[in-house]
């Protein structure tokens, strides 16, 4: 987590702040099963950019809640994965997933 940085007082827009983001909830989501190569989660989330991809993985990095694991390896093979602290975000993305799905049923 960034030191010396103030947080908002409001807990919600502390949590907006770091997952408020289209790209970065989507991202916690195809990272909750376990440990993604970038190539991986660029497919699987679908319409992102590279360039968009790599700044939210470095926010979220920055930010304690994905680590990036890089291998000496030619070509460098890079992994990303969830922090604890990422981890611990299951249960809004679950909260949020049975929302939607709500709102699903009821719109069809």
């Amino acid at each position: 987590m960034q030191q010396g940085k103030e947080l908002p007082a409001c807990p919600v827009e502390t949590t907006l702040m770091l997952i408020g983001d289209k790209w970065k909830v989507l991202i916690l989501r195809d990272l909750m099963p376990g440990t993604k190569r970038f190539g991986e989660l660029k497919k699987s989330i679908g319409s992102v950019s590279q360039k968009v991809l790599t700044a939210q993985l470095r926010d979220m990095e920055e930010k304690g809640l994905v680590n990036r694991q890089v291998y000496a390896e030619v070509p460098p093979r890079v992994e990303y994965s969830l922090t604890d602290l990422g981890k611990s975000l299951k249960p809004i993305l679950d909260a949020m997933r049975v929302w939607g799905e709500g709102y699903q049923a009821q719109n069809r």
